[in-house]
């Protein structure tokens, strides 16, 4: 339970895309955060929403300039996270924020 915590703290963080291209390769194929030796896939709409950990985190995202900014079940707080240009499907990148670092990897 405290993983499946952690993980939804950090999901909330990181789940989150960022510049022009990378933005658009996420939100159109999805990621798979690695987080503590777990992987978590997280999917996003067009809508406006994602689901991660096999539905049990829910959210919303929204683009903001080169960041993302997402809320969820688990942490109802807006959080905004810049993510490095210019990736794109299969591309693997470490991102550090309030709940650690986590490896990035866009489907």
């Amino acid at each position: 339970m405290r993983k499946l915590l952690i993980s939804a703290a950090a999901i909330a963080a990181f789940a989150m895309p960022a510049a022009a291209s990378t933005l658009e390769e996420v939100v159109k194929h999805g990621m798979v955060l690695t987080i503590q030796d777990m992987q978590i896939d997280v999917a996003y709409t067009p809508d406006g929403k994602f689901t991660a950990a096999d539905g049990q985190i829910t959210g919303t995202w929204k683009i903001d300039g080169d960041k993302m900014c997402t809320t969820s079940n688990y942490d109802p707080n807006e959080s905004c996270i810049v993510y490095p240009a210019d990736k794109k499907s299969g591309d693997s990148f470490e991102l550090t924020g309030p709940q650690g670092s986590v490896t990035v990897k866009i489907k």
